[in-house]
């Protein structure tokens, strides 16, 4: 399981926004040649993150929680946003080229189609998913102040 820990800035009915903390201590852990949060930081610049999880550990704003995401749910969904698309992209301008007798433009077109398939397959594929690839709450440690804004 993948993990980050953050601190709830918001709620939304039976839903939290969490907002990731940034660590700075990147440049000094041993594991960072083989980690992804090294990688996830270098992405965003800095920025603040925030995700939207089910509040089913009865977190409140202010409190630092950890949010977890399966690591096969995570390879699953990579694959399938990315190589899928591509796989179709590369048969649909395979095909399109054998198909029009070596012509380029044929060939750019069944890409493009192939492309545009892969992209509406991933798309259904994502909205029958259901939640199975949204973070979850993993763990909540209250914090007793109330001054946090």
């Amino acid at each position: 399981m993948i993990t980050e820990s953050g601190r709830v800035v918001a709620m939304a009915g039976d839903q939290i926004w969490v907002q990731t903390i940034s660590v700075s201590a990147c440049q000094s852990c041993s594991a960072r040649s083989g980690c992804g949060q090294r990688a996830l930081a270098a992405v965003s610049s800095g920025r603040a993150n925030q995700v939207l999880v089910d509040n089913t550990l009865g977190a409140r704003v202010g409190d630092e929680v950890e949010v977890g995401l399966d690591e096969q749910s995570l390879l699953r969904a990579s694959v399938a946003l990315y190589g899928l698309p591509l796989v179709l992209m590369l048969f649909g301008s395979l095909l399109g080229h054998s198909v029009s007798e070596s012509s380029d433009l044929a060939a750019i077109l069944g890409a493009l189609a192939g492309l545009g398939l892969g992209f509406g397959v991933v798309r259904r594929w994502q909205s029958g998913a259901g939640d199975r690839y949204q973070p979850h709450l993993v763990r909540v440690n209250t914090i007793a102040s109330s001054t946090y804004q």
